[in-house]
């Protein structure tokens, strides 16, 4: 007689040291389930995950209480319709094609050497500290063209918006400092839109000032509010990205010896880590009517909330799943970055991360740096760092030993 294990808890300690197991039962066994701590109902298949990213049934009405306060207004992720495509099409060339390759490529560029050189000739160092949790947030402050003294200061916020909307325990002393990341950072930005909007520069916030579409331009609260998203969303996938794709490789000495050959590979590595241990782990929707799914119906109005590490682990969808293998093929680098995307890491459909290129030319960037800038890299204690978060999971320190390049 086979015994039909209890739903596990996402919020317990168990689920949090090491979901996986827990994302197995819930496919095999509860793939709809109602969870009374986030009184949502939890998705873990990859064909119903999928199909939440892509069925307009599935809104992000769920925004307007989950991610609008700490924004401070409405972003692209809560509109729909031609609003979204309209604010879309706003903020999106400075994230892809000539714009992201002319313009702001150097900039990536410049600050992985700076923050590399900073610890170029270390024989150990936490890549996390060092690198991977700088580095895009300075990035994204270098192509809104602000004060570069200031990186810092928005690391703090960066770090306390992404607190925010991770903090599924509802702790009010972390809420309260989002909510005061969120005003500050607004106070801060106001009068330098109004600058950029009088005088206008080649950088992307004079871009966001500026740009307009059909008769419709960007309000200044639209601004703070996407600049907010920006840091929050921009800079936690490619922190937790890159950090998780380092850790991953070193954990399998040969496939970073095949990426360390073959330069090439960067991508495969990138979207392997992507499937295989995803930052951001979930993501909500909310139903606008009743959704019946193989495993049970969701009413209307109901919280939602994708499992996209369980699904990215779906065995009937990836062979071999619980493998990291960047020369998998049932998953492939030539769309892993845009909407039709075979892993689900960047959400699907209309709502696919609009800066999935940003993340995908910062990654490659930063780990050929690395890999030039050192010959040898090895895990200081000789063990993988673990993986720690639910909503947002990653290394929360990679110390390795290393051996710098000559000269």
């Amino acid at each position: 007689m086979t015994v039909v294990p209890e739903p596990p808890d996402i919020l317990s300690p168990q689920f949090a040291a090491d979901p996986y197991p827990a994302y197995r039962i819930l496919r095999e066994h509860y793939p709809v389930v109602f969870h009374e701590g986030t009184a949502s109902w939890l998705l873990s298949r990859y064909d119903d995950v999928e199909r939440a990213f892509r069925d307009p049934v599935f809104t992000t009405d769920n925004y307007d209480w989950q991610l609008e306060p700490v924004h401070g207004g409405r972003t692209i992720v809560q509109m729909s319709g031609r609003e979204h495509a309209v604010h879309r099409a706003l903020v999106a060339p400075a994230f892809r094609g000539r714009e992201l390759r002319e313009k702001f490529l150097p900039v990536i560029e410049r600050n992985a050497r700076e923050l590399i050189d900073r610890f170029r000739d270390a024989r150990r160092a936490d890549l996390v500290d060092r690198f991977a949790t700088r580095f895009p947030v300075n990035v994204i402050v270098d192509m809104l063209g602000l004060d570069r003294t200031e990186h810092d200061r928005f690391h703090a916020w960066y770090a306390a918006v992404v607190g925010f909307f991770a903090n599924l325990s509802q702790d009010p002393e972390v809420a309260e400092a989002g909510l005061r990341a969120s005003r500050e950072l607004a106070a801060y930005l106001l009068p330098v839109i109004h600058r950029r909007r009088a005088e206008p520069g080649t950088d992307l916030l004079s871009s966001l000032c500026t740009a307009e579409i059909d008769g419709t331009v960007m309000t200044d609260q639209d601004i703070t509010s996407f600049v907010s998203l920006l840091l929050s969303a921009g800079g936690e996938t490619t922190d937790k990205a890159i950090a998780g794709m380092f850790r991953n490789l070193l954990a399998h000495p040969e496939q970073l010896e095949a990426v360390r050959a073959d330069r090439t590979l960067v991508p495969a590595a990138f979207a392997e880590s992507l499937r295989f241990t995803p930052p951001l782990q979930m993501i909500m929707r909310q139903t606008a009517e009743d959704v019946t799914l193989d495993g049970g119906t969701i009413p209307a109005g109901a919280t939602v909330t994708c499992l996209i590490g369980a699904a990215n682990r779906d065995d009937t969808h990836y062979a071999r799943p619980d493998t990291f293998d960047i020369h998998r093929t049932d998953l492939t680098t030539a769309n892993a970055f845009s909407a039709a995307a075979d892993h689900l890491a960047f959400a699907l459909g209309r709502h696919f991360c609009v800066g999935a290129l940003l993340a995908k030319t910062e990654v490659e960037v930063g780990a050929n740096q690395l890999l030039d800038a050192f010959t040898e890299m090895d895990f200081a204690d000789g063990t993988p760092a673990a993986d720690t978060g639910v909503f947002v999971r990653g290394p929360l320190r990679l110390d390795l030993s290393l051996t710098p390049a000559a000269g």
